[in-house]
């Protein structure tokens, strides 16, 4: 059920983290894989590190908030892999700010990359999926913050919030040409951007490192545990790989309990 042979991904902010761990396991599982990064050199990387391991992988210069670099990124897929079959919306960055402090110019820049790229890379990629009723597969990268809030992310509470109204409308629209849609919601996972908020989180709020891992970041799982990257990449197969419609404008939530649904 979890082969993805013969498919095409384009994977955003795919040159390390979560992005990087889901094109991995989309290429041991048959994919043929573009990793599309702002950093070009770094995408390169990452493909070359999968095509070394066996499997298939193009580099791919993409900032998500450029229309015209959205659309050529998208296009260059297409005509060296021959189609396009699924998005993975995943670029994201963090800044951290009170409202009452936060810079408008970081506030439309946490909603260009999360919400704008999301709308991009979408528009994007279903002048492929639509052509002939082909069909595919959009998956967002949400966050139980696309059903909670926390102190101190105001634009990204509301970027991922948002995404759960484009996913439920895609799988609406995109029905009647067989494509299907997602926002895979994970609880705190300990990727190069989640270590970058926790001296961040501990000077807003006056304490210690430890106690933001403790009492702020799995203060409400079950088990006191982060979400891996596996645990991710394994349910973004297990939605790419699903066989119909009956899974679609879902948002799965992967978060130890933190959110239950």
């Amino acid at each position: 059920m979890n082969s993805l042979e013969g498919k095409v991904a384009i994977i955003t902010g795919a040159a390390s983290g979560l992005g990087k761990a889901i094109a991995e396991l989309y290429a041991k599982h048959g994919a043929r894989v573009a990793i599309a990064d702002i950093n070009q050199q770094a995408a390169d990387q990452a493909a070359a590190e999968i095509n070394s391991a066996g499997g298939k992988a193009i580099g791919i210069a993409m900032d998500v908030t450029n229309e015209d670099a959205v659309n050529t990124g998208t296009d260059k897929v297409v005509a060296q892999f021959g189609a396009l079959d699924i998005l993975i919306s995943n670029a994201g960055v963090q800044i951290v700010h009170p409202i009452e402090e936060f810079p408008f110019a970081e506030w439309k820049k946490m909603l260009a990359i999360h919400l704008d790229g999301g709308f991009l890379t979408t528009k994007a990629a279903l002048r492929h999926m639509y052509q002939g009723d082909r069909g595919g597969t959009v998956i967002y990268m949400g966050s139980v913050h696309s059903h909670e809030a926390s102190k101190l992310k105001a634009p990204y509470v509301t970027a991922k919030h948002g995404l759960l109204g484009l996913a439920r409308t895609l799988a609406k629209e995109g029905a009647v040409h067989n494509v299907r849609s997602h926002v895979i919601c994970p609880g705190f996972v300990r990727t190069p951007l989640v270590e970058k908020q926790i001296p961040e989180q501990a000077k807003e709020l006056g304490i210690s490192e430890e106690e933001v891992i403790k009492n702020v970041m799995l203060k409400d799982t079950v088990d006191g545990t982060f979400t891996t990257v596996d645990d991710i990449a394994q349910t973004a197969l297990f939605l790419a790989a699903f066989p119909s419609a009956a899974l679609t404008g879902q948002s799965i939530v992967v978060s130890h309990g933190w959110y239950m649904q």
